[in-house]
């Protein structure tokens, strides 16, 4: 017996709150790791949990042949944006500054969507996305300074880079696999297949793998688990079941004040009031972005 339209939305909404529950938490699983290990090495053992699971997922939807015959001239690439690059330059960012300053830098990433895809995929502003980006990126500042709004001389400047350079890569890696015809699943496993060697070669050639205790062992496998792993099958789950794409999209916005909360508990970081002004902004050029209709929307709702 097939479930009705709401039944369905209300399912959605579960899987969309705990993939949200789940990256709530690991800005503080990344805290925590990062204080006993390097970032390529956190990068290795996540990458490493995430693509075991991600086999397993493929394997028992009958998908593994599917996964081995195909798709691989596009995982080439793609794996080494998502998980090598992208992951490198964030779990950087995260070593660097304040996790909830890396956090809410990291929240821009859908701004920097906008952006990019007018060269790479022709498409348009609006001027409520020019308003949505001022508003974001005016967060941004008051972040990158700790509230010195008038003093061009950053806290840490590279790891601000690195949180920016981290929502580019991200939004970029999105907008060129717009036309990948590959499923979610298949893909991701197919990426992370590429990017393990690499980063294996990376850890060996470089810092070595050591052992750093029990505790940055688990927070290495809970971010691979949750970060990389289920949080994305469920938000998967969520985008395919729910009957329209921003019912759920919007339970993002509830993400960084838990995540704030956790760090403050956990990892016992202070909350910045410039991080909490500039989160404002940024979630608030996020809504803009987010709320706005298009004609279509517009009038279909309006008949």
């Amino acid at each position: 017996m097939s479930l009705g339209l709401a039944d369905q939305d209300r399912q959605a909404m579960l899987y969309g709150l705990g993939a949200v529950a789940l990256w709530s938490t690991v800005a503080t699983a990344f805290k925590v790791a990062l204080g006993y290990m390097s970032p390529l090495e956190l990068m290795w053992l996540a990458s490493l949990v995430s693509w075991a699971l991600m086999g397993v997922l493929v394997a028992r939807q009958g998908r593994l042949r599917e996964a081995l015959s195909g798709g691989w001239r596009t995982a080439a690439w793609a794996g080494l944006m998502n998980p090598v690059a992208y992951y490198l330059v964030l779990f950087a960012a995260y070593d660097r500054l304040p996790g909830q300053e890396a956090m809410a830098l990291n929240y821009t990433w859908a701004l920097a969507m906008a952006f990019l895809a007018v060269p790479l995929l022709g498409q348009r502003l609006t001027r409520m996305d020019v308003l949505a980006g001022l508003v974001a990126y005016a967060g941004v500042w008051v972040i990158a300074t700790r509230g010195q709004v008038f003093d061009v001389a950053f806290a840490d400047p590279l790891g601000v880079a690195c949180a920016l350079a981290s929502t580019l890569l991200w939004a970029l890696y999105w907008l060129l696999n717009a036309r990948d015809h590959r499923s979610p699943l298949v893909a991701q496993w197919q990426n992370f297949s590429v990017g393990v060697p690499v980063l294996t070669v990376l850890l060996l050639v470089g810092p070595g793998l050591q052992w750093h205790g029990g505790l940055a062992f688990g927070a290495g496998i809970y971010v691979g688990l949750f970060e990389m792993g289920i949080a994305f099958v469920l938000w998967q789950l969520a985008v395919h079941k729910v009957s329209r794409t921003a019912k759920v999209s919007n339970l993002i916005f509830l993400s960084p004040p838990v995540s704030l909360l956790l760090l403050y508990l956990v990892v016992g970081e202070p909350i910045l009031p410039s991080t909490l002004i500039g989160l404002v902004l940024i979630l608030g050029g996020l809504g803009l972005q987010q709320w706005q209709k298009s004609p279509a929307l517009a009038v279909q709702e309006s008949s």
